[in-house]
């Protein structure tokens, strides 16, 4: 979840937003609903990300929510994940990483997106694509922060996140009592 948040730019909004039908493993891809007027469409699944969402289908799969419910992320409740639940798992993985000094919050996984591909050497202009901003100010805005900051705290986090098991039903189970 916090690695598509993070290579995909998205809000919390978006995130909570995919659906079942948004996400096909087979071309590996899924589609981004942007808000805020922004532009969506496809974005491909990277490396590592169909095989965790994969393992995430299969976790969801066991919490068998009501067929009703066509969110990618479920919480316990087997309800569609809130953004509030969003919210504290970021700060979980903030505190895990050392980082709660900091003040986390989900927004700063797009911003670090933006910064990762500008880092990259990506044109602006692939960039608002890529985020799906109509205005390249509104890029630009995400591009002009802390580079530095922003890059060591989230290297750190992805560290945390990348050592925790994607599908555990316990860690679920503790992260979406909390939402």
């Amino acid at each position: 979840m916090l690695l598509l948040m993070f290579r995909h730019g998205l809000r919390v909004s978006e995130l909570c937003s995919i659906k079942l039908c948004d996400i096909n493993l087979e071309t590996r891809e899924f589609h981004v609903n942007r808000l805020k007027g922004c532009n969506g469409g496809p974005h491909e699944l990277y490396n590592g990300e169909s095989p965790a969402v994969r393992a995430w289908l299969a976790e969801r799969a066991k919490m068998n929510p009501p067929e009703s419910c066509d969110a990618l992320f479920v919480s316990e409740r087997r309800k569609p994940l809130s953004r509030v639940t969003v919210w504290l798992l970021i700060n979980q993985a903030a505190q895990a990483a050392g980082l709660e000094h900091l003040e986390i919050h989900p927004h700063m996984l797009r911003h670090s997106c933006g910064y990762a591909l500008v880092n990259k050497g990506t044109d602006i202009r692939i960039i608002q694509g890529y985020l799906g901003h109509r205005s390249i100010s509104s890029t630009v805005r995400y591009t002009a922060l802390d580079k530095k900051g922003l890059r060591n705290c989230f290297k750190r986090i992805l560290y945390v996140t990348q050592s925790l098991p994607i599908a555990s039903h316990n860690r679920l189970v503790i992260f979406n009592k909390l939402g």
